[in-house]
């Protein structure tokens, strides 16, 4: 199944919701957008396609009323989504969606590229968790690129669990929990070997938590 759904918020008007496939948007406030399942997704073989515009002065809130499970099909266990982010100038997002679930079996790949202005600002935080209950064997891989301008913001990539490098059924995380926040001039800090937060050169920061599993925090 391909999914598409495109999101553009304005200063003057109610977001403007466009939706196809097992994914949808309902508008809960002025500047809230919450998604919502139509059906089963991703499944293996199945690609999302999410497109967020937040126009010049634009505010837009983004949650989901769910977790997204990614599960394997009969075909292949992988799946991917990519996510494209533009904020354009004096305009603000907060994307903040209940986690990604990775099912046993099954590989999920998410691609997010930002463009962000100058003077916009950005709080993007996502979670993943590997495995439902008494599940090990699902495998996920993030990249995150963001621009500032013409300037780049951030390279990064992440994986967890199956087929990543540093899978270790004893001991390796199964849970991650990322947040890019722009702009941020707070120092850099460490939490032991599981959470860092790391100041980027053109400004913002990147936070960085694993953990066996996801907390509410």
């Amino acid at each position: 199944m391909r999914t598409e759904v495109r999101i553009v918020a304005s200063a003057a008007a109610l977001p403007e919701i466009h939706a196809s496939g097992g994914l949808s948007a309902r508008r809960t406030g002025p500047h809230t957008v919450h998604f919502i399942g139509t059906a089963a997704t991703p499944l293996g073989g199945d690609e999302l396609d999410i497109t967020i515009v937040v126009g010049p002065g634009a505010r837009l809130t983004v949650r989901s009323v769910a977790a997204t499970i990614a599960l394997p099909s009969a075909a292949t266990p992988d799946s991917v989504g990519r996510w494209h982010f533009e904020i354009a100038e004096g305009a603000e997002l907060d994307f903040d969606p209940e986690p990604t679930i990775v099912a046993g079996g099954a590989r999920h790949h998410t691609v997010s590229s930002i463009a962000l202005a100058p003077d916009a600002r950005l709080r993007l935080r996502e979670r993943v968790q590997i495995g439902r209950a008494g599940e090990n064997g699902g495998g996920w891989r993030g990249d995150l690129i963001a621009d500032l301008g013409e300037l780049p913001l951030l390279r990064h990539r992440l994986a967890l669990g199956a087929g990543s490098a540093a899978d270790d059924a004893l001991a390796a995380p199964r849970a991650l929990e990322s947040e890019l926040r722009y702009p941020d001039d707070r120092p850099a800090a460490t939490t032991g070997l599981a959470e860092t937060r790391l100041p980027l050169a053109a400004g913002g920061t990147l936070l960085t938590r694993t953990s066996p599993v996801l907390v509410a925090r």
